[in-house]
């Protein structure tokens, strides 16, 4: 077990909150007006993690906390029967901890050493928003209010003018029937750790899905890491996709020409750099959380140590 200093995990919690509180509280004052952000919400419909948990700073499994009784009144958070408290120490349950999760945890360890172990393939230039919207009626787009960068018939002979390439299930079921056939892979659910690669900027974005999907083991500071990186990831593929966002600040990434296709593959081998260091985190994390039911105690001692880096 881990012991994290009082000034440690307050440091690390005022981190954490620099990182998600603004985005969180501001995705909850829009959903109260019926206000819609068409880049941000995405971080909070589509990724389903509830913006209060993701505000609250939680310790992974494995370490625990120096408290004092004020930090039980400060951060309410910390009384629930989530915790056990021992003296001044305050932990997760690891009681609660199920098979289920245990058995989701090693399936993400087993996609994160799939992925990185797989060569990044930077060649799809953020195509698969374009093909969201191909040969789509104006009635038919999603983000309603926002016109298209291009005239429908252009924006159809520059998605046909290049390879479609999408390699991630979850971006692919998105396109419209008139696009599916012009990809070269034809993604389902069940190929995901056979497709998915260190390139794409959904696989990577979804580092924050599967780190959300298991806490609060994970411990806040690497689901904040990671929705630092899907919200970075976001905003390119919102900036590179056929819409004019222009009204919002958002300055496009005009993949119709060589330029803007050099500029995305650029910002996405610097996020695909990113995404490595976070998706090694992971995988160690889920490693060590696998090991929970039956632990070798020094195996599972290293675990925590490197999950806490």
């Amino acid at each position: 077990m881990i012991l994290m200093e009082r000034g440690e995990w307050h440091a690390r919690m005022r981190a954490h909150e620099a990182r998600v509180v603004a985005h969180a509280d501001a995705f909850v004052d829009r959903r109260s007006r019926g206000a819609k952000h068409p880049v941000h919400d995405f971080l909070f419909t589509y990724y389903s993690f509830a913006p209060a948990k993701l505000k609250q700073w939680v310790p992974p499994l494995g370490a625990s906390m120096e408290v004092v009784d004020d930090d039980l009144e400060n951060f309410p958070w910390l009384r629930s029967d989530r915790f056990i408290r021992e003296g001044n120490r305050l932990r997760i349950d690891e009681r609660r901890f199920t098979q289920r999760e245990r058995e989701f945890a090693a399936w993400v360890a087993m996609l994160c050493r799939r992925i990185l172990g797989r060569a990044g393939r930077f060649t799809c230039f953020g195509l698969h928003e374009w093909a969201m919207v191909y040969r789509q009626s104006a009635q038919q787009v999603r983000h309603q209010g926002y016109e298209l960068r291009l005239p429908p018939s252009e924006l159809a002979a520059f998605v046909e003018s290049l390879p479609v390439c999408c390699s991630h299930y979850d971006a692919f079921r998105f396109f419209t029937p008139e696009a599916r056939p012009l990809n070269s892979l034809q993604p389902t659910l069940d190929m995901r750790p056979d497709l998915e690669q260190s390139a794409c900027l959904h696989a990577n974005m979804d580092l924050y899905k599967w780190s959300s999907k298991l806490w609060p083991w994970t411990g806040a500071d690497l689901i904040g890491e990671c929705f630092e990186l899907a919200l970075a990831g976001r905003d390119l593929d919102m900036r590179a996709s056929p819409y004019d966002l222009g009204v919002m600040g958002y300055k496009p990434v005009k993949i119709e020409t060589a330029q803007g296709r050099a500029q995305y593959e650029q910002e996405q081998r610097e996020l695909a750099a990113r995404s490595a260091v976070l998706r090694q985190k992971l995988l160690v994390c889920c490693e060590s959380l696998a090991l929970v039911d039956h632990p070798s105690s020094d195996l599972l001692a290293q675990a925590d140590e490197r999950a806490l880096r």
